[in-house]
């Protein structure tokens, strides 16, 4: 088992560090790198710190709380919408203020936010990229202010600090050999792609490599479905329209399967279909008796940004981060998704 190891010099931090890095992380479940707990990497990292009583707050020195800033890809998506509820809670444990953006999928908003929070002087910056080297501009903006860069679920080009994100060709993976068993190893397969972010194509990556080990399985489309219901439903429709004998269909984000999944039930045919994220009205949908949507590869999106989170604040103290925490994921087939939730 591989060792994740961050030291937190003595100085130039508050006295609660410990207990308020670990108060972030304590409640993330998610296994990272190597198969070390979340927990057990920041324990590993603050094992010196001082512990004072969960009442101490750092900017009491100052009378000045920490302003954390994250600016997300979207957020009309239960995924960040999660994300952002989990920062917000973990700010709150600690005392910390939250900017936060929507950089609507445009990433020139993206840049202009990124900016205004460098002018509004937040301690820390968490970047979500809707695109991965078109904001490398303002990530070597807020490096050059001296602020700690975290790159959360996307990386970014440019001078990020670290990155936080799950295994997504593992995603991908897991998701499309389950589907390939399902229809017998033997069958047409289509994938319904997403916008070219890394996460995305990683996804797709580790989806043909499944189904590259199954002889009898055959990818016959590729389309790009832009991780939206509207479009994925009117271009799955085309694809079910297309191939006749089409088996299965794997979609690389929650939201555009559940606009593939209306049109596999208003076909007939029996299509399985699955995706990678968790979202909870996926998790449902998977967990209806006879459902076609079959299996999700869920990730984390709480524990992704409270690690990401304690990443950039430890950072923020003097430590030395890795630069990459690659977080598992799950396979949430109808079993599991009687319990399972974000």
């Amino acid at each position: 088992m591989g060792q994740l190891t961050i030291n937190l010099p003595a100085t130039n931090r508050p006295a609660t560090t410990g207990r308020m890095i670990m108060g972030i992380v304590n409640r993330s479940s998610t296994r990272i790198a190597f198969g070390i707990s979340a927990g057990a990497l920041m324990a590993s990292a603050l094992g010196g710190c001082s512990q004072q009583s969960p009442g101490s707050q750092p900017e009491r020195k100052t009378g000045k709380p920490l302003k954390i800033g994250m600016s997300f890809q979207e957020l009309n998506n239960p995924y960040f919408v999660t994300m952002r509820k989990a920062l917000e809670d973990a700010a709150g444990t600690v005392g910390a203020t939250v900017v936060v953006t929507d950089a609507k999928h445009d990433v020139t908003k993206q840049i202009s936010d990124v900016e205004d929070m460098i002018q509004q002087k937040v301690d820390v910056l968490l970047v979500n990229p809707t695109d991965s080297a078109g904001i490398q501009s303002a990530i070597q903006a807020a490096h050059a202010a001296g602020l700690p860069v975290v790159a959360v679920d996307a990386n970014a080009a440019g001078p990020v600090d670290a990155f936080v994100g799950s295994k997504n060709f593992d995603a991908g993976r897991i998701s499309c050999e389950y589907m390939a068993k399902a229809i017998g190893g033997q069958g047409e397969v289509a994938i319904l792609d997403g916008i070219a972010v890394v996460p995305i194509l990683e996804r797709v990556r580790g989806c043909k490599e499944a189904l590259g080990k199954f002889p009898g399985v055959k990818l016959v489309e590729t389309q790009n479905g832009k991780q939206e219901r509207d479009v994925a439903l009117s271009v799955s429709e085309n694809m079910i329209q297309s191939h006749p004998n089409l088996k299965g269909i794997f979609s690389v984000n929650d939201g555009g399967s559940m606009g593939v999944l209306s049109a596999i039930d208003a076909s007939g045919k029996d299509i399985k279909l699955s995706s990678v994220d968790g979202a909870p009205e996926a998790v449902q949908a998977i967990a209806k008796p006879n459902s076609k949507f079959i299996v999700t590869a869920a990730q984390f999106p709480g524990d992704m940004v409270r690690i990401g989170l304690a990443m950039a604040l430890a950072k923020k103290w003097g430590a030395t981060v890795p630069k990459e925490v690659p977080l598992d994921v799950k396979l949430v087939d109808a079993a599991q998704a009687k319990t399972f939730h974000w």
